[in-house]
């Protein structure tokens, strides 16, 4: 893929106090950076690993990266199809005849695309702990005969780890091998991606990131358990690896589909295909204004770029890429709240320097435009999940009483009391007939994020909130 001028040389001394600064500021316990430019890769690390051993964070540390596992499976499936042995556009009924859902026509229907660009409709939060088995995946994809839609298949984007994980089922029976030994024979071998791992007994051969939790401005805990999802969670977001790993197995988009000793690992035309813009998203700012095959697709002052986020518990991952500048940038944390403003301070200051581009900033302006917030109000549900929005005139207000709406957020039926009910406080952005766009946070040392109220072609109105499509039930 064509590429620009030579970039400016990496300043590792500048970068690495850019990195202590930040993560001493927003009291993150540790990450590693991996940054690709000029075609070299340089690691930086800082802090410590856990904040109850005090071990100190090195380059070759392995963080959990969460959903960005996502495009590790995408990439598997393009390459199962490269090879003539999967069709994307076929039902996935082509492949796993068994494959059910609440939705028994929406299941004979759904294809291996939808699932790859988040168009299925699938909820997309089932969690099922279906064991350590090697047939783990079989028995989670079984289970999805009770998951119900978040919309009607292609009528909108609506983020679902549920369908990657019937990815990842796709995978293994295509090739006849687990989702783990598919994944490494195929993608992470050919890559030389060495410190790339989907199995917590793989994970204690490196030094290993414990994850933290805590409010921003807060000193984060270590969590209680070192991972607390299950083996069935890989494909969606059960992969550990380094910085630079992540940035090498990016590299694989950027080069075309070739490792750097010239290994074919995905063709040309798949690469492509995984970049190229599917579905515009509800939401232009969280991930990008569209959706490819597997990436969050996005454009900095017209510089194409992907990406992802990952989150565990207590950890989070973020990548972006520009091909055409030769740039990747994968930083990994191991918690505090305040891990988005490293990401976007780190990304910001590094795509500027080196690629040239400015990303841009989300948040509301200064004089935010008057809307009506009569229609948005209401009650939205999905399953396991309620959203409620008041107007803040209404609501019992805590705080600064910043905004003009709140978006309650709490887990209903089986996920009731797993988590303490949530309050973001809601800023108008725009205002069009399509769409109104809010700025959402909990308070002011958060980062802004879209909630975006959008209506379908039946007149169904929805917010796109964590890049979930949420329908009004009320």
């Amino acid at each position: 893929m064509g590429r620009t001028a030579t970039a400016a040389a990496f300043d590792t001394a500048h970068w690495q106090r850019r990195l202590d600064d930040l993560l001493t500021t927003h009291r993150i316990p540790g990450a590693v950076l991996a940054v690709l430019t000029n075609g070299e890769i340089h690691e930086l690390a800082s802090g410590i690993l856990h904040t109850g051993t005090g071990v100190e964070t090195t380059v070759d540390s392995v963080f959990q990266i969460g959903s960005v596992s996502k495009g590790y499976t995408a990439a598997l499936v393009l390459s199962l199809a490269d090879a003539g042995k999967l069709d994307p556009d076929q039902p996935v009924v082509a492949v796993l005849p068994d494959f059910a859902l609440a939705d028994a026509e929406a299941a004979r229907t759904i294809t291996p695309r939808q699932l790859l660009n988040h168009t299925s409709g699938i909820e997309g939060d089932y969690v099922n702990d279906t064991g350590r088995g090697d047939d783990c995946l079989a028995r989670y994809v079984d289970g999805t005969r009770k998951v119900g839609l978040t919309n009607p298949p292609g009528a909108t984007m609506s983020y679902s780890s549920t369908a990657y994980n019937v990815l990842g089922r796709i995978g293994e029976v295509v090739t006849g091998r687990t989702w783990d030994e598919a994944l490494k024979e195929l993608i992470c071998d050919p890559l030389g991606l060495r410190q790339t791992m989907t199995l917590p007994e793989e994970v204690l051969r490196f030094r290993a990131a414990m994850g933290h939790m805590g409010e921003p401005g807060e000193d984060p805990t270590p969590t209680p358990l070192w991972n607390m999802l299950p083996r069935s969670a890989g494909p969606y977001g059960g992969i550990s690896a380094t910085a630079a790993d992540v940035v090498r197995f990016a590299r694989l988009f950027i080069d075309g589909g070739t490792s750097p000793d010239g290994t074919r690992v995905l063709s040309a035309a798949a690469v492509e295909a995984m970049l190229t813009r599917e579905v515009e998203m509800p939401d232009q700012w969280f991930l990008g204004a569209h959706w490819g095959l597997g990436w969050g697709l996005f454009e900095w002052d017209g510089a194409r770029g992907f990406g992802h986020d990952g989150s565990t518990f207590g950890q989070l991952a973020y990548l972006r890429a520009i091909p055409e500048k030769g740039l990747a940038i994968a930083l990994l944390t191991n918690g505090g709240g305040a891990a988005p403003k490293v990401h976007e301070a780190l990304c910001r200051e590094l795509s500027a320097e080196l690629a040239g581009v400015t990303m841009p900033a989300f948040e509301p302006a200064e004089n935010p435009p008057v809307v009506d917030t009569a229609p948005f109000t209401g009650r939205y549900k999905r399953e396991g999940f309620l959203m409620t929005i008041t107007a803040r005139a209404e609501a019992e207000a805590e705080g600064d009483g910043e905004g003009v709406l709140d978006l309650r957020y709490e887990g209903v039926e089986g996920l009731a009391g797993t988590f303490d009910p949530l309050v973001w406080h809601l800023t108008p952005v725009s205002d069009t007939p399509a769409k109104t766009v809010f700025a959402g946070r909990r308070n002011d040392k958060d980062a802004w994020i879209p909630v975006v109220f959008y209506a379908l072609g039946d007149g169904t109105r929805y917010v796109h909130f964590g890049v979930r499509a949420t329908a009004k039930s009320g």
